[in-house]
Formats: C-alpha cells, structure tokens, sequence
C-alpha cells in the first residue's frame, strides 16, 4: 500500500461490523475521501480513537491507499487543532454537526480544492475560539461557504431590496417566482458576506429572523446544488438559537 500524509475534518461516520467504523472524510490531498477504522470501537486496544471522530474534527494523518479497495485506511491518526471549547460546548457541537452535515452533503468530489479546504479548516478553529456571537456562526458559515462553491450576488446590494435566488440577482422588486430573500434576509446576506468571524456578536438578531435567514439560505443552496436534501440538523439549530 502506497503511504501518503494530510489533513481532514470528520464529516460522518457509519459503524461497521461490530468495532469498526466508515469515516467521510474532507482531506487537502484528495478532497472528501472514505477510511475504513479498523478496531476503533474495541474496549480494548484503540477504543480511545472513537473520539476523533466526531463532526468537524480536525485530523492529522498519514493514510494508506489501496487501489484494489474502495476505501483508505489510517496508518496514524491524530488530532490536527487543540480543541478547548468545541467538544465540551453544546452550542459549538450542535453547529458542528450543522457543519458537517451540510458539507457531507454538498462535497462529492474526490480532488482537492485548496481554497475550500483551508477556509473549512480555519472555520472549526475559529469557532473553536470564538466566545461571542456564537449563536450567528453558523449563518456566517453558511454564507461565507456558498462563495467558495461558486454561486455569490451577481449584483450590488441596495437597501430595501429583495434577493432573487434562483437568478442570483438583488431585485426592488419581489422575484415572480418563489423562494426569493425578503428584504430583511437580502440585507444580512449582503452583511454576511466577507463579514470578519470575531464581530458576530455584533449582530443583534433574535431566534425569529437567525430561523428565517437560514431556511432561505437553505433554500438558496438546494436551488443551485443537487444533493442538498433535507438537512436534519437544522430543526435542531432552531431549537438551541
């Protein structure tokens, strides 16, 4: 087996059989790829690995391909980021599994994309970090991402605007079809976008209008991008902001 090193972050897991799991995983080297974990759910040996796989967490490793296989397995596997916060905030954990959902859905292809890699790397390290504003990260998240998949505002924002979502257009006028950002949502789109992490708490938003952003966001990615379904985790990011 030809031996190769990188970074991933967790995106899902699947047991398999009865001490081993299915990790999809996104890398820098080849983009999202599969890993079979052998023994990681043992009482015995390597049963302390389970706890790298969570969602979102951050991996160093060197891996093992296999050409004759569907999946690569892990020679050495270990924690990329010190994480101080994220595994032990129910916050953090509820808008990593958004996270990881959401990429797990949207990211198919096995090739790796530098620029997306880097930004969802930094991303779980400032969330990690992050001590106000927690409860917008994932709106930030969501909108920042988009840009990184290809689709962004094909025009300039002007206030009490509407945003057409399936034409990627600002409009004064409401889109003829629906599913488009009433002017409450455009406005924080286009505030959203480069909008710098550390200043999340400046956005004064209550549970009504962070709920409403991210069901339009939502339907925004389903619109432009095959595969994005229901994501699950979202009815229980409304629950917890």
């Amino acid at each position: 087996m030809k031996s190769y090193k990188g970074r991933g972050i967790v995106l899902h897991t699947l047991k398999y059989g009865d001490t081993s799991l299915v990790a999809h995983v996104l890398t820098d080297v080849w983009g999202r790829r599969s890993y079979m974990v052998q023994g990681v759910r043992s009482q015995r040996g390597h049963g302390s690995k389970l706890a790298l796989f969570q969602p979102m967490f951050p991996l160093e490793f060197e891996g093992l391909e296999s050409p004759h296989r569907q999946m690569d397995r892990f020679r050495e596997v270990r924690l990329g980021l010190t994480l101080e916060n994220l595994p032990f905030d129910v916050r953090k954990t509820t808008i990593a599994m958004f996270m990881a959902e959401t990429l797990y859905r949207l990211i198919r292809e096995s090739e790796p994309n530098e620029e997306l890699f880097r930004f969802v790397w930094d991303s779980v390290g400032a969330l990690d970090a992050l001590e106000r504003g927690v409860s917008n990260f994932h709106l930030w998240f969501l909108v920042n991402l988009s840009l990184l998949l290809g689709f962004r505002p094909g025009n300039d924002y002007r206030p009490g605007c509407w945003f057409d979502t399936r034409e990627g257009l600002y409009t004064p006028t409401p889109p003829l079809h629906p599913g488009g950002m009433e002017p409450s949502e455009a406005s924080l789109l286009a505030e959203l976008l480069g909008f710098e992490v550390g200043r999340l708490d400046e956005l004064e938003l209550n549970r009504e209008r962070r709920g409403r952003f991210l069901t339009a966001m939502l339907n925004y990615y389903g619109y432009h991008l095959e595969g994005m379904g229901l994501v699950r985790s979202a009815d229980i990011l409304r629950e917890v902001f």
